[in-house]
């Protein structure tokens, strides 16, 4: 069964008279690390907002269709409850964080849920662990750099032990070495736990080669929806303006010049790599 499923879902904020997706139906498999892509305003946000709750719940305005997170109708539940099955990372880490420590912060959902304090101190220190930031625990959020705060909002996701986490451009205030990091916590959660990742994310270059399942959206709309691989290679993901990776374009290029190079097409400038120099030493 899928984890998140919508069904010809369609939203419009309040006030405005223009939907903000329209008639989206898509499934996202337990396991599985989806990017959600496309052009600024296209909907991805408020598709994802669909996913935890917040619509309906928090945003009024005029839903029509199905969100279903494991089987349970998402308009039938409170956000509290959703919270447990679905952690929600946000764009600035800032608007997550509010504690005087970051242990405090990473505590914050499970207090919330009542939890034993032994049951309680378990669960954050695995989750500050699993993200790197134990020796930060006692410092204050607003003392740490953008992509130490990052992966304290990550951690205060993951101590909730949800079975989804969304992640909405979580590193769009961060240089791409701190992105690069940041991507690379969430890759090894997805591997190692099973965590059904959704990743909001313009940086194709930095994040496609950890995808196996791609969304492209345009005007409200999925207008893709499948196989990293097959899917940037296409003219139809190009003109929808989506940034596609470099080693992608490249590997195209060459293929037309006549390059004899392998039917993968590389999503990163690793896998580019690797595929020349296997090209050149056939070539030998």
């Amino acid at each position: 069964m899928a984890v998140i499923e919508t069904k010809n879902v369609t939203y419009t904020y309040p006030g405005s008279t223009k939907h903000s997706i329209t008639n989206i139906s898509i499934n996202i498999e337990k396991g599985e690390f989806t990017l959600i892509t496309g052009p600024s305003g296209c909907g991805k946000t408020t598709l994802c907002r669909c996913f935890n709750g917040l619509i309906p719940h928090f945003y009024q305005g005029e839903l029509e269709g199905k969100t279903l997170i494991s089987g349970m109708n998402v308009a039938d539940h409170p956000i509290h409850e959703l919270a447990k099955r679905v952690g929600f990372v946000f764009q600035n880490p800032e608007n997550q964080l509010f504690a005087l420590s970051v242990e405090k912060d990473v505590a914050f959902g499970l207090e919330n849920l009542g939890l034993p304090r032994e049951e309680m101190r378990k669960k954050v220190d695995w989750a500050l662990n699993l993200t790197g930031i134990y020796d930060l625990r006692e410092r204050a959020p607003y003392e740490l750099s953008g992509g130490q705060q990052q992966r304290v909002a990550i951690a205060s996701v993951l101590a909730m032990q949800p079975d989804v986490i969304v992640l909405d451009e979580p590193t769009s205030f961060l240089d791409p070495l701190s992105a690069k990091k940041i991507f690379e916590v969430i890759y090894d959660l997805n591997k190692k736990l099973s965590i059904t990742v959704v990743l909001v994310e313009h940086r194709l270059d930095l994040t496609a080669k950890y995808a196996n399942h791609i969304i492209i959206m345009d005007e409200g709309k999925v207008v893709q929806d499948g196989d990293p691989r097959e899917i940037l290679r296409t003219e139809e993901a190009r003109l929808v303006g989506v940034g596609i990776p470099k080693a992608t374009l490249l590997y195209q290029i060459l293929k037309k010049d006549g390059a004899k190079l392998g039917e993968t097409v590389p999503l990163s400038s690793d896998e580019m790599a690797a595929m020349i120099k296997e090209a050149l030493g056939n070539h030998d």
